[in-house]
């Protein structure tokens, strides 16, 4: 009876996936992760869970939460070898949108996946990410790296984060007490941040090799990537010292998406058309693009990366304080009764 050959010995590196590559990750991300440390957390990276205390200062603690990716966005850090900031965006996405809740974000954590892991480059990716929880007064507690081969092009990864942040009951921005009369301030942009890329890779692709060297100081490349700003530290200042009525983060869809999301029924922003410049970058984008006003406030940013809603007897100190804590703060229009018209008009 003839006896059939053992089968060759499979490891689980054979299959794709790097145990050994995974740790030197972990230990590079500790160092990174210890500089986020802030009071509440009682156990961070390594465990099987994140273990976090509200901290006692809240007497009514309300949690609130918020995740995000950083989308196409990646697909240029790819194409250009620009890892380094995408984590900025990961964390910024999801604080900024806690912050409009009034909060104040705790921790982070964070989901890599990829097909085949390069150290240097999660380690780049995760630098960012620590960088933007610092930052922003959040620790970064806990995530998952996930190497799983033939689910990614080689090079490429995924990115998602989420965040958790507290807020006193009593203190919860719902933007109910919104009026007409009050005063619409924004805080200008680092640029495209991390939405409406789509588009932006279009623009690249139609502009070919006649790309500008550089828009608004910076080199192409670098001003297209700049990181989605962290507002949270000036706007918890602000709301400490000020009756802010209501935030929007302006994110996906804009300012004429966003805005209305965080206003009463009956009332609008109506904003005033040129109250804010526009930069190198977005006239840029328009051009290429070909779209008019109405499509730029739709899809981008424009300038403008979070609004604040106040009314108009503490719009003066309110944008001193934002603009002392090193904010571009600019009024941009103000709050009207609806009418027949748009939650949001630009003119």
């Amino acid at each position: 009876m003839t006896q059939s050959a053992s089968p060759t010995p499979l490891s689980y590196k054979d299959a794709g996936v790097d145990i050994v590559a995974g740790d030197a990750l972990v230990e590079r991300i500790k160092p990174l992760a210890k500089k986020t440390m802030r009071e509440g957390v009682l156990a961070g990276i390594g465990g099987f869970g994140a273990l976090f205390e509200v901290p006692k200062r809240y007497k009514e603690p309300v949690l609130v939460s918020g995740t995000d990716g950083v989308g196409t966005k990646l697909k240029l850090a790819f194409e250009w070898n620009m890892h380094d900031t995408v984590g900025i965006d990961l964390v910024a996405m999801s604080v900024n949108d806690v912050l409009v809740q009034g909060a104040e974000p705790l921790f982070f954590l964070d989901y890599f996946a990829c097909g085949k892991l390069d150290v240097d480059t999660a380690a780049a990716v995760v630098g960012g990410i620590a960088k933007g929880c610092e930052l922003s007064g959040c620790a970064l507690i806990g995530g998952e790296t996930a190497e799983m081969p033939g689910m990614y092009p080689a090079g490429e990864y995924d990115l998602a984060g989420f965040a958790v942040g507290a807020v006193e009951k009593s203190k919860i921005l719902t933007g109910a007490d919104v009026k007409p009369g009050d005063v619409v301030l924004g805080l200008a942009s680092h640029g495209v941040h991390s939405n409406g890329f789509s588009l932006v890779r279009k623009c690249i692709e139609r502009a070919g090799a006649n790309t500008p060297a550089t828009l608004d100081g910076k080199p192409f490349k670098q001003a297209i990537m700049e990181p989605t700003r962290l507002y949270v530290k000036n706007v918890l200042a602000a709301l400490a010292a000020h009756p802010i009525k209501a935030l929007a983060h302006i994110t996906g869809g804009g300012l004429l998406e966003n805005i209305p999301r965080v206003l009463p029924e009956g009332t609008a922003a109506h904003l005033k058309k040129g109250s804010w410049p526009q930069t190198e970058l977005f006239a840029w984008l328009q051009k290429t693009a070909g779209i008019d006003d109405i499509e730029m406030n739709r899809t981008f940013n424009n300038g403008i990366g979070m609004v604040v809603v106040v009314d108009a007897a503490h719009a003066e100190a309110t944008a001193a304080t934002l603009r002392a804590a090193g904010e571009t703060v600019y009024t941009i229009g103000q709050i009207a009764p609806i009418g027949q018209g748009a939650a949001v008009v630009v003119a």
